[in-house]
């Protein structure tokens, strides 16, 4: 990711309406973090374009205190780019990645509201496994849902 790709992936979380407006704040200071610091800012993020303008991006980091653990913090494709293989080419390259990097264990956390279905099925399809939900933990009656992919 460049300074360059930043407006389009703004627009990109904005635009989506799962993400309430301060998941967008945050997602924006995690690319600012990354576009600061690459190296030490202790995210991953990679880009997916069409034509030269991008089309989705995916934001992942290792979970402090453990060995080969690794969370995926954002995955987010342009509503008009959907349904192109763009998440699923985003989310096999942050796993080859992880992989690369001895990273074992890849954590997902995500809503239990019903918008978030697509989510869901889309992580379930991948191979990731709903491990733990959380009741009421974001607002009443929306769950923290946990999926988990075993990489070695």
């Amino acid at each position: 990711m460049t300074g360059n790709d930043k407006p389009v992936i703004m627009r990109i979380l904005q635009q989506t309406p799962e993400f309430e407006p301060e998941e967008v704040v945050v997602a924006e200071e995690v690319i600012d973090d990354y576009l600061e610091d690459s190296v030490n800012s202790g995210y991953h993020i990679l880009v997916a374009q069409i034509d030269s303008l991008p089309a989705g991006y995916i934001c992942y980091g290792t979970v402090p205190m453990t060995r080969g653990t690794w969370d995926m913090y954002w995955l987010a494709v342009d509503s008009v780019q959907q349904t192109r293989g763009i998440g699923n080419a985003l989310l096999l390259s942050a796993e080859e990645d992880i992989e690369k990097r001895k990273g074992r264990l890849i954590l997902i956390e995500t809503s239990s509201k019903p918008s978030y279905e697509k989510t869901r099925r889309f992580y379930r399809a991948r191979g990731y496994e709903l491990i733990c939900r959380i009741d009421d933990f974001y607002s009443p009656g929306d769950n923290r849902v946990i999926f988990q992919k075993r990489l070695q």
